[in-house]
C-alpha cells in the first residue's frame, strides 16, 4: 500500500485547473489524481492533453462533493494510508504534503488535519472556508480561528501552532483512508456545503480526533463552484446543517437545536424580506422545507454519541458574541 495520494475533485474547472495544478505538481511528492464529476467544459480532454502525470478518474454523473469524492476514493480504496482531498482552486506550497502527512503519522488518534488556509486573492488574510481550523457552537453554527461568520482576520502567524479542532475544511485535508471508510465517507445526501463538517462530526464521536497544523499554508481562492453570496449555497448551508444535528445529536437535545435555530434563521429570512431579497429568504425556507422532506434518509446514531457538541470550541452561542458581544475576533472569545 503506498502512502498518500492527492485527489483533487473537478468539476467545470477549466479556468482554474491551470492556474493552480502546476503549483501542486510542482511541490509535492505524493501520487496527484483527479476525479471529475462528468464536467462538459472539457476539463478532461484538457488534462490529458497537457498533464499526463496526473491520473483521472472519470465520474458519469455530477455527484458533487460529497458523492464525487464518495465514487472517488473507493476506486482507490486499498491503494493508499491517506487521502489529501484538495479543491481545484488552491495554491500550494513546498512540502505541503509531506508535513501534513508526517504528523499525522507521529499522531495515530487524529483521523483528519488541515492546514492554515489564507486567501488567493489578499495572501494577508485568512480564507473563509476553513482558515485556522474550524470549530461548532453549542447551535452547530460552524466558525474558525481567523474567520467569525463575515468577518475575516489578517494573518500575523497567530494561529501557526498545531491544535485540536471540531472540523477541518473541505478545501484542503487530509484524512486517513481506514477512518474515511469506517464512516462510509461522506453523506451523499449532502451533495455539497458541510459535508466534511458532518464526517469530522461523526470522527469524533467515534473517539477520534481532527486537527489544524498552521505551520503548513495553502492559498483558496473559494467560489470557483458555487459564490459564498449565492441563494443555492445558503439553501445547501441551512439544509445541510438541520440534517448534520438531526444525525449527530441524540435525544431532546436535538429538538432543542432545531427550535432555536429555526427561530432565528426565519428572522433572518423576515429581514432578507423586509430588504427585497426574496431569493435569500426562499433559500432559508426551502432549506427547512427539503430538510423536513427528506429527514428519513438519514442515517441517525445507532447509540449515544460519545461527544454530541463542539469538543473544543470556545464559546457556546457565536451569534450572540457576534452580534451581541461584537466579537470579531477568535482570540476575542
Amino acid at each position: 500500500m503506498k502512502k498518500a495520494a492527492i485527489v483533487i475533485l473537478n468539476y467545470n474547472g477549466r479556468q482554474v485547473l491551470p492556474v493552480f495544478l502546476p503549483s501542486v505538481l510542482q511541490h509535492s511528492i505524493f501520487d496527484c489524481w483527479v476525479v471529475d464529476n462528468a464536467s462538459p467544459d472539457g476539463s478532461l480532454d484538457f488534462l490529458k492533453a497537457g498533464f499526463s502525470q496526473v491520473q483521472l478518474i472519470a465520474l458519469e454523473s455530477n455527484f458533487g462533493y460529497a458523492g464525487g469524492y464518495n465514487w472517488g476514493l473507493e476506486r482507490l480504496k486499498g491503494e493508499y494510508e491517506f487521502f489529501i482531498l484538495l479543491n481545484s482552486d488552491v495554491e500550494v506550497t513546498a512540502d505541503w504534503d509531506r508535513n501534513l502527512i508526517d504528523w499525522l503519522d507521529r499522531h495515530p488518534d487524529y483521523a483528519a488535519l488541515q492546514p492554515k488556509i489564507l486567501s488567493w486573492q489578499d495572501r494577508r488574510y485568512f480564507d473563509y472556508a476553513g482558515a485556522g481550523g474550524g470549530y461548532l457552537d453549542d447551535l452547530a453554527y460552524p466558525y474558525c480561528r481567523g474567520r467569525i461568520w463575515e468577518n475575516i482576520e489578517q494573518d500575523h502567524g497567530q494561529y501557526d501552532d498545531a491544535v485540536e479542532v471540531d472540523w477541518a475544511s473541505g478545501a484542503c485535508f487530509v484524512v486517513r483512508a481506514k477512518d474515511f471508510f469506517e464512516q462510509e465517507g461522506f453523506d451523499a445526501h449532502f451533495f455539497a456545503h458541510m459535508e466534511e463538517i458532518d464526517l469530522c462530526w461523526r470522527f469524533r464521536r467515534s473517539g477520534r480526533k481532527v486537527g489544524c497544523l498552521g505551520r503548513v499554508t495553502v492559498f483558496h481562492q473559494g467560489g470557483a463552484t458555487l459564490d459564498r453570496s449565492s441563494p443555492n449555497k445558503l439553501y445547501l448551508n441551512i439544509r445541510n446543517n438541520l440534517s448534520m444535528v438531526y444525525k449527530n445529536v441524540s435525544g431532546w437535545r436535538v429538538f432543542g437545536i432545531i427550535v432555536a435555530k429555526s427561530i432565528l434563521e426565519m428572522t433572518a429570512a423576515l429581514g432578507y424580506l423586509l430588504k427585497g431579497r426574496k431569493d435569500f429568504a426562499s433559500a432559508i425556507w426551502r432549506g427547512y422545507r427539503d430538510f423536513y422532506r427528506k429527514k428519513g434518509l438519514l442515517a441517525k446514531p445507532t447509540k449515544k454519541p460519545e461527544m454530541e457538541k463542539s469538543s473544543s470550541g470556545p464559546i457556546r452561542f457565536i451569534f450572540w458574541n457576534y452580534l451581541i458581544l461584537r466579537k470579531r475576533v477568535f482570540s476575542d472569545l
